[in-house]
């Protein structure tokens, strides 16, 4: 079983890296495939070894704490591999625990892929797992902190944002790419879709 990947990233795509580790090239999905294309050095990747019938894929992360709450996810009826990588990719681990441990519904369907029954299953069976597990950690959590969504209309992004400066954008560079992006989405599109045009913006400049 393969706990890490360390290597170059030699090739990015919309959801995976091909991450060249001493010459062999592995296919990692990551949530922010284009934030590692900034890495001209080795990167290290948690990784998430997933098998099925009809495929063996790996998940790719930049932290234990996301590694760990990828794993979490998917004892959760109704999600899998992908939708929880969309969740990784709409908010930070520590935003994501937090609005379970609060219960905030509006936070949690504005993550890809997660509808109003999802996000009351998330809450319901991993609530006190999630909570006992950072505890155990040492992990703080902004519990005390409410978690909040613009109402301009464009309330995805302020989870894209949140996850994007979880990746070391200033902001800077984010208000400049929202300002080159504002007028080409629509208020319903996802965390997830626009994190991805963020970060072509950011990466293309």
């Amino acid at each position: 079983m393969i706990d890490y990947l360390k290597g170059y990233v030699a090739h990015v795509e919309l959801e995976y890296v091909v991450l060249d580790v001493r010459d062999v090239g592995y296919r990692v999905f990551t949530p922010n495939p284009y934030g590692l294309a900034r890495s001209e050095e080795q990167v290290q990747l948690f990784i998430h070894h997933h098998v099925r019938e009809d495929a063996i894929q790996l998940f790719g992360f930049t932290t234990r704490e996301e590694q760990s709450l990828f794993r979490k996810l998917l004892e959760v009826s109704g999600i899998g591999p992908r939708v929880a990588l969309g969740v990784l990719a709409g908010g930070r681990p520590e935003s994501v625990v937090a609005a379970i441990q609060q219960e905030n519904l509006t936070f949690l369907t504005k993550l890809p892929g997660i509808g109003k029954k999802t996000a009351q299953r998330m809450v319901l069976d991993l609530k006190d797992k999630l909570c006992s597990a950072y505890d155990a950690a040492g992990l703080s959590l902004p519990a005390a902190e409410r978690l909040s969504l613009p109402d301009d209309g464009h309330a995805s992004w302020a989870a894209a944002r949140e996850a994007l400066a979880g990746l070391g954008y200033r902001d800077a560079e984010l208000d400049k790419a929202w300002s080159a992006l504002k007028d080409r989405i629509k208020a319903e599109d996802s965390p997830d879709a626009l994190m991805k045009l963020a970060l072509q913006q950011l990466f293309t400049g």
